[in-house]
């Protein structure tokens, strides 16, 4: 069993009453889902870039069935407007120098990016050293180690744990 939506138009035009069994969801299919869930997925391409990942659950949230969903991921990839791998290296870009290595990882996968890709765009992106990044973390905070109070150094460890360091290289710090 399919679930999909349709306009009271649509309804009308295909000639579907209730208790009705549908004999013609192929035609539905081929000339509206299709055709609706592409639109759909240019559309959310328009604003941003987004993973493959990201534009399946849109579309299924959107409640289009499967078929549609992979007809219009196999068309706006077909222009590569989505590009799994251009998507992280961009996105090791913008923010190598504001988060850690593990913490852009794990963004990465939680957005559906094969794990092949995000060490291939780590490599090649991620020139950030770790150290500095914490020093001018640090720095920015006005934080003292000589003369901190434990609240002080808890508030500095969970700041930094929050950007993905881990607790060996925050220690050094702290």
């Amino acid at each position: 069993r399919t679930d999909f939506q349709l306009y009271k138009k649509e309804i009308s035009k295909y000639d579907i009453k209730v208790g009705r069994e549908l004999d013609n969801y192929d035609e539905i299919l081929r000339d509206t889902l299709i055709p609706r869930a592409k639109r759909r997925a240019m559309h959310l391409l328009e604003k941003m870039d987004r993973t493959y990942k990201e534009i399946e659950t849109k579309l299924k949230q959107n409640g289009y069935p499967r078929e549609a969903i992979d007809k219009a991921i196999e068309y706006v990839a077909s222009y590569n407007y989505i590009n799994d791998e251009r998507y992280a290296c961009s996105y090791v870009r913008s923010y190598k120098d504001c988060r850690s290595k593990n913490r852009i990882m794990q963004d990465l996968y939680h957005k559906g990016i094969d794990k092949e890709l995000i060490d291939n765009a780590l490599e090649e992106e991620y020139t950030t050293d770790e150290n500095e990044l914490i020093r001018s973390y640090i720095r920015k905070r006005n934080y003292n180690s000589s003369n901190a109070t434990d609240k002080e150094r808890s508030k500095m460890y969970r700041f930094l744990m929050g950007k993905g360091f881990n607790y060996d290289t925050i220690s050094k710090y702290l």
